[in-house]
């Protein structure tokens, strides 16, 4: 999507974000510069989807098989701040990302060959319900031959028509996944958890083996081959934008996982990142942010 962000008087920042995209971005930064990352999604023609495929190209990012469709657009979101957090006005009724998943061959063809594929509850919210299915028995077919699924719900109530639907969507992507990165306040919202314990005991019942409950700045519970751990976040005493946090913290995660590390290992990793992306302002830290908070041994648990 396009960002419009840093408001200053009647002037704006443009970039391009998105929950997912900040995660691509993120691990990005922290995988090897030959480890291929590709974000798929569905493209407009327009000079700002133009703009948006330069930007891609330029950091690295790929878009695999992800099709361009003739008249569309990107969506458009504004961020305005109050204090350290963050609040959206979104304009994407008619992105061309709600059609990322209506062309069944090129979708096929984005999710082949993977070792993990991620996507959000944002990514099922988008969809009509056709392409919704359409997509999960990609990702099904996918996981198939190998590939790893993970999956953060990010449950926003203002994008889908019913919390009865959201559930029943998120619940068909359960079943698919095999990492799952929830945040506790939408699950207690979405599910009625009681607490992130409830949250990893329903996703376990549901047969899914590795399990992270974010929380914002509390631990965050770490669930994975029978044993679970409580991993502190890392404490920041200034703050100053919010964005991209929770997005941050799964892309630093998964590339740790996929660079080797153990879940604890990975969570420790991806608390520092989110805490250093809290510092700067707007959803994509600068890359050697990342990398540094990534690698920094001498982060304090909060």
């Amino acid at each position: 999507m396009i960002e419009l962000s840093g408001e200053d008087g009647p002037s704006w920042q443009m970039g391009f974000a998105g929950d997912t995209f900040n995660t691509a971005w993120c691990m990005r930064a922290l995988l090897h510069p030959d480890t291929p990352v590709d974000f798929v999604t569905a493209f407009g023609d327009d000079d700002f989807s133009a703009r948006q495929l330069a930007f891609f190209e330029q950091n690295r990012i790929g878009t695999s098989s992800s099709p361009t469709l003739p008249g569309s657009r990107p969506g458009l979101y504004a961020i305005t701040l109050e204090g350290a957090e963050r609040s959206f006005t979104y304009w994407r009724s008619d992105s061309a990302a709600r059609r990322l998943a209506e062309d069944e061959v090129a979708l096929a063809a984005s999710l082949r060959d993977r070792s993990m594929i991620y996507l959000s509850g944002i990514t099922l919210a988008i969809l009509e319900q056709a392409d919704r299915h359409r997509l999960i028995g990609a990702l099904e077919a996918a996981r198939g031959t190998g590939t790893l699924i993970a999956f953060d719900p990010n449950y926003r109530p203002r994008l889908w028509p019913s919390k009865t639907e959201a559930q029943q969507a998120i619940t068909a992507m359960l079943d698919v996944t095999d990492i799952a990165l929830p945040t506790f306040p939408d699950e207690a919202d979405l599910q009625s958890d009681r607490t992130p314990s409830d949250t990893a005991t329903r996703l376990a019942d549901a047969g899914i083996a590795e399990i992270v409950v974010k929380d914002g700045t509390e631990p965050a519970l770490v669930q994975h081959d029978g044993a679970t751990n409580f991993v502190p976040a890392v404490k920041v005493d200034n703050p100053v934008d919010t964005t991209g946090a929770g997005d941050s913290f799964s892309g630093a995660y998964l590339s740790a996982r996929c660079l080797g590390d153990d879940p604890v290992t990975a969570a420790l990793k991806a608390h520092r990142v989110a805490a250093a992306v809290v510092q700067v302002f707007g959803a994509l830290a600068p890359v050697a942010t990342l990398r540094n908070a990534f690698d920094d041994q001498t982060a304090k648990p909060a």
